[in-house]
C-alpha cells in the first residue's frame, strides 16, 4: 500500500512501515508492524520497541484507516 499525506509518503505491508518525509532532510522512518500503534481521533502513528521510537500525525481519518488495512492493526481509540 502506498498512501500520499502532506508530509510525504507511507509504504505499508503486513510485516513493516516505512515513512518517508519531504523536504530537505528526506528524513525516513521504519518500523516492524509488531512495534506500531494507530491512535484515532489524533491521527497518529506511533512506533516503539527495538531501539525505535517516533510518531508521524496523518492528516484525517481516512488514511489511517487505510494504514490500518493494510497492516492490520486496529485503530485504538484515544
Amino acid at each position: 500500500m502506498n498512501v500520499t499525506f502532506s508530509q510525504g509518503r507511507i509504504i505499508a505491508n503486513q510485516r513493516e512501515l516505512v515513512i518517508r518525509l519531504e523536504g530537505a532532510a528526506r528524513i525516513t522512518l521504519q518500523a516492524m508492524v509488531d512495534d506500531i500503534r494507530l491512535i484515532g481521533g489524533a491521527n497518529v502513528v506511533t512506533a516503539s520497541g527495538s531501539g525505535v521510537n517516533w510518531s508521524v500525525c496523518l492528516d484525517d481519518e481516512t488514511q489511517l484507516a487505510e494504514l490500518a488495512e493494510a497492516t492490520g492493526i486496529a485503530v485504538e481509540s484515544r
